[in-house]
């Protein structure tokens, strides 16, 4: 079984998009978990031109489709860590991960930058696993 591509469902989370030169979150699109177990954020940075900004990870979850109910995602719940998954202006072209082992049906990721006054490009997939139907969607 050394096929991944039919274990593995990739989904839209932070579309690419023009460069960000403010400190305007980047929010991803609500993920449902349905017949998956497991789910990782793959984050992809593009060139980041402020020299002094970071940006911050921080996923959520809850019960309700549009995550009204959201809260902040136990590190218990994380494979790996925020702040492993957080960046600076010295990440160019860098990607990072933050994955999500936690019971809820929605999650989100948002990425907020701070003293972001240049251009930054940022994206995020979610890769889902663990499908209780194979083949992977």
């Amino acid at each position: 079984m050394r096929d991944l591509a039919n274990h593995l469902t990739v989904r839209r989370a932070i579309s690419p998009a023009a460069a960000v030169a403010d400190n305007t979150p980047f929010v991803s699109q609500i993920i449902d978990l349905s017949g998956y177990e497991k789910l990782m954020f793959a984050i992809l940075t593009g060139q980041l031109a402020d020299a002094d900004a970071t940006f911050t990870v921080l996923v959520e979850h809850g019960d309700q489709a549009n995550l009204s109910d959201a809260a902040a995602v136990p590190d218990s719940q994380l494979t790996g860590t925020e702040a492993g998954a957080s960046f600076t202006f010295a990440a160019d072209d860098g990607t990072r991960k933050i994955g999500y082992v936690g019971p809820k049906q929605y999650v989100r990721l948002t990425i907020t930058p701070a003293n972001n006054a240049g251009n930054a490009f940022v994206a995020a997939a979610a890769i889902l696993s663990g499908t209780r139907y194979w083949p992977a969607a």
